[in-house]
Order: C-alpha cells, then sequence, then structure tokens
C-alpha cells in the first residue's frame, strides 16, 4: 500500500506546484512562453502520476492486466472503483496529455488553460479519493 500512499502524495505535490506557477488568465497564459510550457510540464506529470496510480491500484486489488493506458480507468470503472463520468474524464486528460506530449503544434491553448483551471484538480482529487477508499 506503500506505493499508492507514495503515488498520490506525488501527485497532491504536483497539483499544489501547479497551482502556485498558473496564470491568473487567459492572456497572460498565452503571452508567457515559461509559464505556458511550465503549466503544460504539470498536467504531462499529474495525467501521467494519476495514469501509474490507476495501474498500482488494479494491481494490489488483482484486477486484469490493462491492455493500454486508458483500459486502466476502464479497469477501475468496471470495478466500480470509479464512476463512469469520471473515467470519461481521465481518458480526455490523458488524451490531452498526448497532445501536449506528441503533437506541439496543434495544442489549443484556451482547452489547455480551462482544463488546469476548472477540471484537473477537481477531478483528479476526485479520482485519489475514490482509489483511496
Amino acid at each position: 500500500m506503500t506505493r499508492i500512499a507514495d503515488k498520490t502524495s506525488e501527485i497532491n505535490e504536483f497539483l499544489e506546484q501547479l497551482k502556485e506557477i498558473v496564470p491568473s488568465d487567459l492572456d497572460e497564459y498565452k503571452s508567457s512562453i515559461e509559464k505556458k510550457a511550465a503549466c503544460e510540464r504539470y498536467v504531462e506529470k499529474i495525467v501521467e502520476a494519476a495514469t501509474d496510480l490507476a495501474f498500482l491500484v488494479i494491481k494490489s486489488k488483482k484486477l486484469r492486466i490493462p491492455e493500454d493506458d486508458v483500459d486502466a480507468f476502464n479497469i477501475l470503472l468496471e470495478n466500480k472503483i470509479i464512476s463512469s463520468s469520471l473515467a470519461a474524464k481521465l481518458k480526455d486528460a490523458k488524451g490531452m496529455k498526448n497532445i501536449i506530449s506528441h503533437q506541439y503544434g496543434k495544442i489549443d491553448d484556451e482547452i489547455v488553460f480551462e482544463s488546469i483551471e476548472e477540471e484537473l484538480e477537481k477531478d483528479v482529487k476526485e479520482f485519489l479519493k475514490a482509489v483511496s477508499s
């Protein structure tokens, strides 16, 4: 159980660090290359750590082995560990993380900023609560 607690702690730390650097509005986000790059990196780290946590939970509960990262969230859904709406949000976050990681020219700053401002922390905290119970 220690690895799950460690990963949970790491995610909470990343969320706090992201909150400290996120610009106050979209214009500031778009105009600061450094802030934008740092925020995008934290999105990557948070989503990757949440995916790692999903795998740790699956392993600890001896559930079926996921075919890929997205399947990990499906397995948690199938086993009623997370809700279907949370599974969809986590899969969307994973998709956004992949766009940030692999298709640098196609990132929609507005979508990323809104996600950071309105969704990411809430969804990830809901995930942490679901997997800790």
